[in-house]
């Protein structure tokens, strides 16, 4: 059973609308605070951001994987959705960690007055779990709706007139995922340590003494790897020395290569005696298949690459067995060399705001120039240019551009012909060219705000928290807003009274 809020005050609980706030102070935590206070207030954006926090409800699994709705009339109380968006929206607008979130929910007396607590007769405490399942209930689509209503409510504070037409800066960026640099040698010591661990665990559950001797195994295997990590390391330039490394190179592999089957042909033999003897369900046993497939990859890999000398394709390649979405990704940009992660691409209007976003699962800037701006088009019609950089620039894209928008700014790559260069040198062409470099401000604040690298895990994950590292984005920027004009007023107030 689950409330979006609760309705009846408790004995020192603060109206939301009544909650004071400090406009002098210059961290994030007021200006977030504000943007949450405003959506309360006004009535007409609680009423549709509330409709679509209703839909924010955990599923129930049972044994078998099967997923059903969980009513939310029913049950026991769990936390309110109001609740969830204000802790989520904390999280990445503080660029917080859980156990931060966790201390500030149970000790700091404003976002407690925010969550819906009383001052002194209210002992409610959140533990650190509580926080984690309830902060995953949020999906990528009900936040991308929050979140344009958030950006709505924003344009009714700073537009004149709804009907203003709204100038889009477009761009990407890499979110990073939380993984090691990878190398064919270490993913493949992953993949097999949990194997054997997975392996293990799941043998004591069932009382089987397959894998008593699993933490001696690890060690074996981590000595395999180390032999072959440290030989790999010789930077002799002697020639003969350096093809006996070369010798020795190939057999500390061969002999890794070696104990690594025979632990994962022990695995595979476990998960068929867990499954026939033991009747262990198929979704538990799914993990340890997927550190199986992993591990036969990557032996087959390394046998090609160190003993046989081929060259492995790119997409063949995995770079983590843990983040499988991770891609490596290599902008050109000075003193980065690579970036492990994601590409997500956001426009931004000319206010501040983040119009919209999409995570690039093995995509270019190219490919997603067109249905980018047709996503922004379909939420904001009021969108009359679109600026880009050159590396959004296809002859494909040129044409369909011009059907979708009144002013594409999307300089072309090479040598422009006559009314290539013409169009280049209108003068709206170039002041929105110009005003283009503005949507770094907008990467640098998402990035310093929790968008610099993603600890969650899964593509899932990954997207949840790309979507509620936006939607805390604009509402700070409309918690911000607010405070200036309030505090403008303050100003003018005390010059009358003067």
């Amino acid at each position: 059973m689950r409330q979006i809020i609760d309705p009846q005050f408790q004995l020192g609980e603060q109206d939301i609308a009544a909650i004071e706030l400090d406009r002098q102070s210059r961290d994030d935590i007021p200006r977030l605070l504000r943007g949450l206070q405003f959506i309360d207030n006004e009535t007409a954006v609680r009423e549709r951001v509330f409709a679509i926090l209703a839909e924010v409800l955990p599923d129930r699994v049972d044994d078998t994987g099967t997923v059903s709705a969980v009513s939310a009339d029913t049950g026991r109380p769990g936390m309110p959705q109001w609740r969830i968006l204000v802790l989520g929206t904390l999280r990445l607008g503080l660029n917080a960690d859980d156990d931060r979130i966790q201390e500030l929910a149970n000790q700091h007396a404003t976002i407690r007055q925010m969550l819906g607590h009383g001052d002194w007769a209210d002992d409610t405490r959140y533990a650190l779990q509580t926080l984690k399942d309830n902060l995953r209930l949020f999906t990528p689509e009900v936040l991308d709706r929050i979140n344009q209503e958030v950006v709505r409510a924003g344009h009714v504070l700073v537009k004149k007139s709804p009907d203003d037409a709204l100038a889009v800066r477009v761009d990407s960026f890499v979110v990073e995922t939380d993984v090691h640099f990878p190398t064919d040698l270490n993913l493949l010591a992953d993949a097999v340590r949990k194997a054997i661990e997975t392996s293990a665990d799941l043998c004591e559950q069932a009382s089987f003494s397959d894998w008593r001797q699993s933490a001696y195994n690890l060690r074996g295997l981590n000595q395999a790897y180390r032999r072959v990590q440290q030989l790999k390391r010789s930077t002799s330039q002697d020639a003969a020395k350096r093809e006996a490394r070369q010798g020795e190179i190939r057999q500390a592999c061969s002999d890794y290569l070696a104990l690594a089957e025979s632990f994962l042909e022990r695995a595979r033999l476990t998960r068929l005696k867990l499954a026939v003897e033991a009747h262990v369900p198929e979704v538990q046993l799914a993990p340890l298949d997927a550190y199986l497939v992993h591990g036969a990859r990557q032996i087959v890999q390394i046998r090609r690459r160190l003993l046989e000398g081929e060259r492995i394709p790119h997409g063949e390649k995995v770079f983590s067995i843990f983040q499988p979405h991770t891609e490596w990704i290599s902008k050109g940009k000075a003193g980065v060399a690579v970036e492990l992660g994601l590409r997500v691409a956001i426009g931004e209007d000319q206010q501040g705001f983040i119009l919209h976003h999409q995570v690039m699962e093995q995509t270019t800037d190219d490919q997603i120039a067109v249905p980018f701006v047709m996503a922004i088009r379909a939420r904001f019609p009021e969108t009359h240019s679109v600026s880009f950089d050159k590396g959004f620039h296809s002859p494909a894209n040129q044409r369909q551009l011009t059907q979708i928008v009144a002013l594409p700014v999307l300089p072309k790559k090479g040598k422009c012909s006559g009314a290539e260069w013409e169009r280049e040198h209108d003068p709206r062409f170039i002041r929105l060219r110009h005003r283009h470099s503005a949507v770094e401000s907008a990467i640098n604040a998402l990035e310093a705000h929790g968008l610099d690298r993603c600890p969650d895990h899964g593509l899932d994950g990954f997207k949840r928290y790309v979507a509620m590292a936006v939607a805390a984005r604009n509402i700070h920027r409309l918690g911000a807003i607010l405070l200036a004009a309030e505090a403008e007023q303050e100003r003018r107030r005390q010059r009358r009274a003067a």
